[in-house]
């Protein structure tokens, strides 16, 4: 009787069970529908294989493709209180933040760390779109000031890939301060005569626009990403006029002037490797190929900040 209870019994039941299959093991593009496995898509960093479609890229993922091994250095940064205003809508905003960190494992919706890019020591700011929009709040303005001044402090280019919804509206004017307190982190970079490089992601959107992700000395866009203050609805709302194929993205903003290059997730490492170089005016890799309509620099080495292992301590 043991023998069919603990054997017979269970064998029957998982044969007439249907096996569930998580629902994230495929993904679909959002342009040609085409389905890819995720492990296929994680393989080509989130670029969809037939269309090209750029999907939106896990922090972790990101900071791992960029650094040296994969190794990097989380910078810390201030605490800042979770809820100012104790502000509630349909549900409090301390409990949307505790959401939000559970989901991301993120305190809040920027990361900053710091490591080598080919050698070159350099400052990495990312902000997560899956942190409540990667909206600019307290917490994140102070993230990417104090990213800013450790790079200013090390003498490293900052990196800024950007990708928001616009200001967090449950903390009000605080959170529109971090603008102009992003402004002057920034200016404080200019001061050094350190890079300062964005990396426009999809999407790119309000104050984070209006602010620290327009300021930087080169700007790079990933393709097909919607970079623009108010999104295109709400201009054609407002003008009441049809606005032009495309729009808003990527490749239009190109060709009028307001990014200096639309860059393929693939090539985007050595594109913002090559530009350090260029702008620190240090060494040249030796098996590095100068970008389009930019000459190659072979300068004298300068000094840099201390190596990754000492920032660890």
């Amino acid at each position: 009787m043991n023998w069919i209870n603990n054997v017979v019994r269970p064998k029957i039941r998982g044969l007439l069970q249907k096996r569930e299959v998580p629902e994230n093991l495929w993904v679909k593009c959002p342009e040609t529908g085409e389905m890819v496995f995720h492990r296929d898509l994680e393989a080509n960093l989130y670029v969809i294989p037939g269309s090209g479609h750029h999907m939106r890229m896990p922090v972790e993922a990101r900071l791992r493709h960029l650094f040296d091994s994969g190794e990097f250095v989380d910078i810390e940064t201030p605490e800042v209180p979770a809820d100012p205003l104790k502000f509630r809508d349909e549900r409090r905003y301390s409990d949307r933040i505790k959401d939000a960190r559970a989901k991301t494992g993120m305190r809040d919706a920027v990361r900053v760390c710091y490591g080598t890019l080919d050698g070159l020591p350099v400052t990495v700011g990312v902000q997560n779109f899956e942190f409540m929009g990667g909206s600019l709040g307290m917490a994140a303005g102070e993230a990417v000031v104090t990213g800013m001044e450790t790079a200013a402090e090390r003498r490293t280019p900052f990196i800024m890939f950007a990708a928001s919804g616009g200001a967090r509206m449950q903390e009000g004017i605080l959170s529109l301060m971090q603008m102009p307190r992003t402004t002057v982190a920034v200016q404080k970079l200019r001061e050094a005569r350190l890079p300062y490089i964005v990396v426009l992601t999809h999407p790119t959107t309000g104050g984070v626009t209006a602010s620290y992700a327009m300021l930087g000395d080169i700007h790079i866009a990933e393709p097909g990403a919607l970079i623009g203050f108010a999104g295109p609805r709400v201009i054609e709302q407002t003008i009441r006029e049809k606005l032009p194929p495309g729009f808003q993205r990527s490749e239009y903003l190109l060709k009028h002037g307001m990014v200096d290059m639309v860059v393929h997730r693939h090539d985007l490492r050595a594109t913002l490797s090559r530009l350090c170089r260029l702008l620190l005016k240090a060494p040249s890799l030796a098996d590095e190929r100068p970008l389009a309509g930019m000459p190659d620099v072979a300068a004298a080495p300068q000094a840099l900040p201390p190596p990754l292992a000492e920032a660890a301590d």
